[in-house]
């Protein structure tokens, strides 16, 4: 499984999970564009504001809950908005929809064919957006409109519910509980601290104005 490579990068999953998708779009629902060699693309104009933008959205977003946390997932799936010419106010509410179905699915299925067709009976039932034009309104979490200067989130917990791998926001950088603790010590992460336990050092943020900056 994924989350058994030490160090991988949750971006590069986005995309692992991204192509997983369409593969399986190809296997189950509708022939996908192809490159001259006859490999599916992995981006194409057709893939936007459709139902295959939809099933991308609720198919990485479960796939983010099932590898690392619900938690994560969402803080993601608003990072992905962050910026704002990326796409329109419609677009984005599609896109936070979505992502919001996709985490109730990664929360009760494995990723692959099982997860695949339960988001396409979504979508054909019309639980997924697939226009902008949709009048539903995403009520969640707002998005992302302005990051700390240093933005570290958890994205792995042991069977205990401690930190033990980390994201920076910011750097795209994965750490480790150690080389966390051990950046923060160096003076890298103002707005960071560490705490110390019985058990041992654990890294927290300290309070700050954005609601979201925390390590949960």
């Amino acid at each position: 499984m994924i989350s058994e490579k030490i160090g991988i990068k949750l971006w590069d999953l986005r995309a692992e999970a991204r192509d997983e998708l369409y593969l399986l779009i190809d296997k189950h629902f509708k022939r996908m564009p192809r490159n001259s060699d006859g490999t599916i693309k992995s981006s194409d104009p057709s893939y936007n504001d459709n139902d295959i933008d939809a099933l991308r959205h609720s198919y990485v977003s479960a796939v983010y809950v099932i590898e690392f946390s619900y938690e994560t997932s969402e803080l993601l799936g608003r990072l992905n908005e962050f910026h704002p010419r990326r796409n329109e106010i419609r677009s984005r509410n599609m896109d936070l929809w979505n992502n919001s179905v996709g985490r109730i699915y990664g929360k009760k299925l494995k990723r692959g064919d099982d997860l695949f067709i339960a988001l396409l009976k979504a979508l054909k039932e019309g639980e997924l957006i697939i226009t902008p034009n949709d009048p539903r309104k995403y009520k969640g979490p707002k998005r992302i409109t302005r990051l700390p200067k240093s933005f570290v989130i958890k994205v792995k917990e042991n069977k205990t519910g401690a930190n033990i791998e980390f994201f920076d926001v910011r750097n795209k950088r994965m750490m480790t509980k150690e080389q966390f603790i051990a950046s923060i010590k160096a003076g890298r992460y103002p707005g960071y601290a560490v705490r110390k336990h019985h058990s041992g050092e654990f890294p927290y943020s300290t309070r700050d104005r954005f609601s979201f900056n925390n390590l949960g």
